[in-house]
């Protein structure tokens, strides 16, 4: 690598083969330095190099018996599911792969046979419910069984001191808020969409409403650099970020998988990494999650 090239945090994730989560999580607790030119974060090319050849091991990786041929695709943006990732490739053989794209994204893949393992938290307002009312339009005929993952907190990014005193879903009326969204499909953008309904707040009237980044970090970090007031996301970008949250519900973040004779071995070491005790150790040491579900059985068709 050349000592003048240097890498967004993007291209890391690319380079990678992570979410962009997981690589400010890395900076954030000093493992990879960085620099800024203006507001872009930008990573020496050789502390990358550095970074990747202090990781590599030493030792042969251990064989697999047996190990399946085949190639699975997770759907969803969250850390969590890099980690998810690493102990499925471990524990059983399969090669995971990742689609960052939003809930309801990847639901309707999986509908089309292009997701394997698809992460949601998608809010229903009639029904106070996360993940299942929209399972059941969409999957139909498909049997299904759904896990869960974490908990987390969802609510909304503000301004350091929390300038406009925002505590609830109702605040966003203030007219002076600007606002940056999600992408539609995703499950941030679905939250914010179904307690506009519920409290008869007008899209129309929310300025920068149109305005869409397309994961968490982008969101918080658009709040953070000033070109909105708030956000809707989760805390753990908000941490990463730097800026305050407000916390508004608490969100279910399942796993969906669907039921086949195919899927019947991925579905057993899903459930046996969820339910043990390294992988929840992993996710409880990040912190902002909780594990109290992790592994449940949340629904399952027969």
């Amino acid at each position: 690598m050349s000592k003048e090239l240097s890498y967004t945090i993007e291209e890391v994730s690319q380079l990678l083969k992570v979410s962009k989560l997981t690589i400010y999580d890395l900076v954030k607790k000093g493992e990879i330095p960085v620099f800024r030119v203006g507001r872009q974060m930008r990573m020496d090319a050789k502390d990358l190099e550095l970074y990747i050849n202090n990781h590599k091991s030493s030792t042969s990786p251990v064989p697999v018996a047996a190990p399946p041929k085949d190639s699975l695709v997770i759907s969803g943006q969250d850390m969590v599911l890099d980690i998810l990732g690493q102990h499925i490739q471990k524990d059983s053989g399969y090669k995971t792969l990742r689609s960052n794209i939003g809930s309801l994204s990847g639901l309707i893949a999986m509908y089309n046979g292009n997701s394997d393992i698809v992460s949601l938290h998608m809010f229903d307002g009639d029904t106070g419910e996360y993940n299942l009312p929209y399972i059941k339009k969409i999957l139909v005929g498909y049997p299904y069984i759904l896990l869960n993952l974490v908990s987390r907190k969802a609510g909304l990014y503000v301004k350091k001191g929390n300038p406009f005193g925002l505590t609830n879903w109702t605040d966003l009326k203030h007219k002076d808020l600007s606002i940056i969204n999600r992408e539609r499909g995703s499950g941030a953008r679905i939250l914010l969409d179904e307690q506009l309904r519920i409290h008869s707040i007008s899209s129309k009237n929310l300025k920068g409403y149109e305005n869409e980044e397309t994961n968490h970090l982008s969101v918080a970090s658009a709040v953070s650099g000033g070109i909105a007031d708030v956000g809707v996301g989760i805390e753990k970008a908000a941490k990463i970020v730097g800026i305050d949250f407000v916390p508004l519900i608490t969100e279910r973040y399942d796993l969906v998988i669907l039921k086949s004779p195919k899927n019947e071995q991925l579905i057993n070491v899903v459930k046996r990494i969820l339910s043990s005790n390294p992988f929840q150790a992993e996710i409880k040491a990040l912190g902002d999650y909780d594990i109290s579900q992790t592994g449940s059985i949340i629904y399952e068709t027969f």
